[in-house]
């Protein structure tokens, strides 16, 4: 990994995880603090680089606009799974809630037999977060995979931070940055990836594929990114400084 990021071009389009990228992490996903300061930092974001500014989260958009007060952003959310663009327009991939009927019963069941486990259902896909039972890992893992296996080759297990989802194959955060580069005022532009997890990993290589910079918040051996930095703390103030640096640098 590179020590020092790369100065800021006004070509650029950012793509921002969420959590343990803009906001520290928390146990529950209910419980995480947003610092005040975020959303009008996205916003000056947003004007610094012509609206070229995208939320790429594992979280539901219905959850990522309450946590940001309705920020006018485009955003992705469930890995990609929902998606806003820059437009307004929310997207959605074919409805498979109904295909979890049995896994949903399932997790609950699992979840009340384990405390400090608990889960999300974000319609599309299933989560089950252990941050608060880190002693179950191996356990929820295989029952998981077999929660998967059941649902056939269509679905596939996301791994994270102390998280596991179960989720159809055909969207990550890779096929979501794709698809805004694809589009105004993405498009034309050098992607920028900023995320914390395994969960980034395939945005970190199309980022790549790109010739774009890839920013690893935390140390991670192997992972694809280009560039590191040690915390949220200093992502934003990073990001505080581009639009000012910006103005020095076109």
């Amino acid at each position: 990994m590179q020590e020092s990021l790369p100065p800021p071009a006004a070509d650029w389009a950012l793509f921002l995880d969420f959590d343990g990228t803009l906001v520290e992490l928390a146990e529950h996903p209910e419980r995480v603090a947003v610092p005040p300061e975020v959303p009008r930092l996205l916003e000056r974001l947003g004007q610094a680089f012509g609206g070229a500014v995208a939320i790429v989260s594992g979280r539901s958009l219905e959850g990522l606009e309450r946590l940001l007060d309705g920020a006018p952003l485009a955003m992705a959310g469930v890995h990609g799974l929902e998606r806003r663009d820059a437009h307004g327009r929310v997207h959605r991939p074919v409805d498979h809630t109904a295909s979890f009927r049995e896994a949903r019963t399932a997790i609950a069941d699992f979840v009340a037999r384990h405390p400090g486990t608990h889960w999300e259902d974000k319609g599309n896909a299933l989560t089950l977060h252990y941050r608060g039972a880190p002693t179950v890992a191996a356990e929820a893992e295989r029952f998981l995979t077999e929660q998967c296996r059941r649902l056939g080759d269509e679905f596939a297990i996301q791994h994270g931070k102390q998280v596991l989802e179960l989720k159809p194959t055909s969207h990550h955060k890779g096929t979501v940055v794709e698809t805004f580069l694809a589009e105004p005022p993405f498009a034309g532009r050098c992607p920028v990836f900023i995320g914390d997890d395994v969960t980034d990993e395939d945005a970190f290589r199309a980022v790549n594929a790109r010739n774009g910079h890839s920013i690893r918040v935390g140390p991670r051996p192997g992972s694809a990114a280009r560039y590191q930095v040690d915390s949220v703390k200093e992502v934003l103030e990073w990001l505080n400084s581009l639009p000012a640096r910006l103005g020095t640098t076109r």
